[in-house]
């Protein structure tokens, strides 16, 4: 049943429409929801409080004109692989979606001046393993081999409502395929530590070292259990299948997705911050904007939000939801994030090889001890003395970044305290983030400088967002958590977000959750939304 909804009040009266479902938050996620829906014949609006659609998915000119950086995101491998696009793939390239492969994916550098990469050459990953242990050489093919075999079982898990039948199935067709041996194996790497799981497959260090980085990424450090699946995903895929960006950014998903949900009938409203979930008879029948705007929904409010901020500020707490409240007040978010934002004459020269211009990564995270270390001071709120740095360096596979012969360059500062206690070197003084941030990129800068001497005087311009500003920019990044809360095993699976509701379904009726605070959690792979969207609709 179509609800009529009053839009907005002009010189000619009231304007009407209809919708069956309202989404709130114009993140990858809600537009993946409200394209499936839109796609089965309902009537959808979403509705954005910034200018412009995107999330954590923005491409914006933020340190000179005609240099366009990636805000937060900028690998699109997730979107790439996922089943939205799949579904949706022939529409999204219509629309103008563009991917660029990055046949070289990531490398870490070393204090030595070496360093080790991988990507899709798989003879020269292992050649170069090889110079370190020929024993890791063999054994990153057999795990690649087994990655092959794994990989299928592995992705419909996570590619299934948690828990569902789907993902039973997925279970049910692994246990066929390999056995009952194969399913310790699969679970042993769920739940494995980083460091457990590395050090049962491989001797040398930096291979060590080069894989865990990719823990940091969330919020794992190599000690912490349940974090070994990301670094074995990353690692495998990247060797087995190579990296994508977005062809003029990470945007290019957003911007697709828009005009495809438009082509099918969808409303996209910007600038249009929401006040408040309506509830009728303590059903979720429709949102009140900021501006007093009414818009009704016939069958679903779909929350791209935060739960702290959706079950905080949107819905009102309840006696009748105490402990559902209390639970999300216990959700945890994962450490802060800083992104430094450069405009380049040129791109970094790595002392340990020209060859590092052309990966897409690059990670300064040379070792298990000095992650742990970072995690450590992060998470007692201390300022770390050695940041871990993930160089991303998009101009070398897509120069439509820049004018030419300039460059971007995207540093993601990772493990950092939302609220700063203290400078784990005692040299920064300040205790808030708007005073410090200058500080700590220069102490990253140094740390860049170092491992590519020079760098500091290839830049051009620089804009610095600290972990308040991200949050400024995106609620949803509360403390600067990119992560929308921490992936560590009692948030994740079947805890994601809370204990019970991790089918996307709320305590109020016709209300729903999607994005990164949900099962499968962070990421560019529209997970969340397009499975909720196929739960309403089919």
């Amino acid at each position: 049943m179509h609800i009529r909804i009053i839009l907005a009040r002009g010189i000619a009266g009231w304007i009407m429409a209809e919708f069956d479902a309202v989404v709130v938050g114009a993140g990858h996620n809600g537009l993946a929801a409200a394209v499936h829906l839109a796609a089965r014949g309902w009537k959808v609006a979403v509705v954005e409080a910034a200018s412009a659609a995107g999330g954590a998915v923005k491409t914006l000119e933020l340190t000179e004109p005609g240099f366009r950086h990636d805000l937060c995101a900028m690998n699109l491998s997730m979107f790439a692989g996922s089943a939205f696009f799949s579904t949706y793939k022939q529409e999204l390239t219509q629309a103008g979606l563009g991917l660029v492969p990055a046949p070289k994916c990531f490398a870490s550098v070393f204090p030595d001046g070496t360093h080790l990469g991988v990507g899709t050459d798989v003879a020269a990953t292992v050649a170069a393993i090889d110079s370190l242990s020929p024993a890791d050489a063999a054994a990153w093919k057999a795990m690649l081999e087994g990655f092959g075999a794994d990989a299928p079982h592995i992705f419909a898990l996570l590619g299934s409502p948690m828990p569902s039948l789907g993902s039973l199935k997925a279970v049910w067709k692994a246990y066929r395929a390999v056995g009952l041996e194969g399913l310790y194996r699969m679970a042993r790497l769920l739940l494995a530590t980083p460091r457990d799981f590395l050090d049962a497959h491989f001797e040398n260090d930096k291979l060590k070292a080069m894989m865990a980085a990719w823990g940091l990424h969330l919020d794992f450090a190599p000690d912490v259990a349940g974090g070994a699946l990301f670094p074995y995903l990353e690692s495998m895929a990247n060797q087995a299948f190579g990296m994508v960006i977005g062809a003029g950014g990470a945007d290019t998903i957003i911007k697709a997705m828009v005009k495809v949900l438009k082509d099918k009938g969808g409303e996209v409203l910007l600038d249009s911050p929401v006040q408040t979930i309506k509830l009728t008879n303590g059903k979720a029948t429709g949102v009140v904007l900021a501006d007093g705007r009414e818009i009704s929904a016939g069958k679903a409010v779909i929350a791209n939000v935060h739960p702290k901020l959706l079950f905080g500020n949107l819905v009102p707490k309840s006696p009748d939801r105490a402990v559902f409240d209390k639970k999300v007040d216990a959700f945890r978010a994962g450490p802060g994030a800083m992104m430094i934002h450069l405009s380049m004459d040129d791109l970094p020269d790595w002392s340990a090889g020209p060859e590092l211009k052309s990966y897409a990564y690059v990670h300064i995270a040379p070792d298990m001890q000095m992650m742990s270390r970072v995690y450590a001071e992060a998470m007692a709120g201390l300022l770390p003395a050695e940041p871990a740095l993930v160089v991303g360096q998009p101009t070398a596979i897509d120069p439509t970044r820049a004018p030419d012969g300039k460059h971007v360059l995207w540093v993601q500062v990772r493990m950092l305290p939302a609220a700063i206690r203290g400078d784990a070197l005692g040299q920064i003084t300040e205790r808030d983030w708007d005073g410090a941030k200058a500080a700590y990129a220069e102490r990253v800068l140094d740390v860049l400088e170092r491992y590519a001497p020079g760098t500091r005087s290839k830049i051009r311009a620089r804009a610095i967002y600290s972990p308040v500003d991200l949050q400024r920019e995106n609620p949803n990044l509360i403390g600067g958590d990119s992560l929308s809360g921490s992936h560590h095993l009692d948030q994740n699976f079947l805890f994601r977000p809370v204990a019970g509701y991790s089918r996307y379904k709320t305590p109020v009726a016709g209300l729903y959750m999607c994005g990164a605070s949900t099962w499968p959690g962070a990421g560019t792979g529209a997970g969340s939304g397009f499975m909720l969207g196929k739960m309403l609709a089919g």
